[in-house]
């Protein structure tokens, strides 16, 4: 009996504090360019290695999230880290995920700028067997020196990097300025309703 083939699944974590082009275009360009049957959005509780950067509520970041990739079939949400709360590690959710998807091919993606970080996340060795990474660079870049790490699996993904950051933007509503043409519509609506940021 012949063996049905897993799918390629992408998982990409983050604040999303608030959901803004970069991350949705850096996560197309992952999608397309290694073919990806499935793409998870994976929103941190708290992320780590920047423990100040969530300002607003998990259930807000998911439903900006959702807002902004409600139409899309090619993006799923996840709130398993959301749920489980706490300090978010790639670890907990990739054991997760792996346990899910015994059979699939996991990728999570990140931003080139992460390589040279990557050597410090929690349980990185085992890390490295569970998951292949795809890293997101700029066209003519060069790569950034690859962490000596036995056994990780990194594919370069030359992407369109967009210069925006979730800090600038939530400055950007204190300072009353617009935040079209950097986040979904959608977002920003909700956003508004709910006056984040204020």
């Amino acid at each position: 009996m012949a063996t049905v083939p897993g799918v390629k699944i992408g998982l990409m974590g983050g604040s999303f504090d608030p959901v803004h082009f970069g991350h949705l275009v850096a996560a197309q360009d992952a999608y397309e360019q290694y073919k990806l049957d499935r793409l998870i959005f994976v929103p941190a509780a708290q992320a780590p290695l920047k423990p100040n950067d969530v300002q607003s509520s998990s259930a807000d970041r998911l439903a900006m999230l959702r807002a902004a990739t409600d139409w899309d079939h090619r993006f799923e949400l996840s709130d398993y880290e959301l749920g489980k709360g706490g300090i978010s590690y790639t670890i907990d959710s990739v054991r997760h995920f792996r346990a899910l998807y015994p059979k699939d091919e996991l990728y999570w993606i990140i931003g080139g700028d992460q390589l040279p970080k990557i050597h410090l996340w929690k349980d990185i060795a085992e890390l490295a067997q569970l998951i292949e990474f795809i890293f997101l660079e700029r066209p003519g870049h060069p790569a950034k020196a690859r962490p000596d790490i036995p056994g990780l699996r990194l594919h370069r993904c030359d992407g369109h990097l967009i210069e925006i950051s979730s800090t600038e933007l939530r400055a950007r509503v204190q300072q009353g300025l617009s935040l079209d043409y950097f986040v979904p519509h959608k977002a920003i609506v909700y956003i508004q309703e709910k006056r984040l940021y204020r």
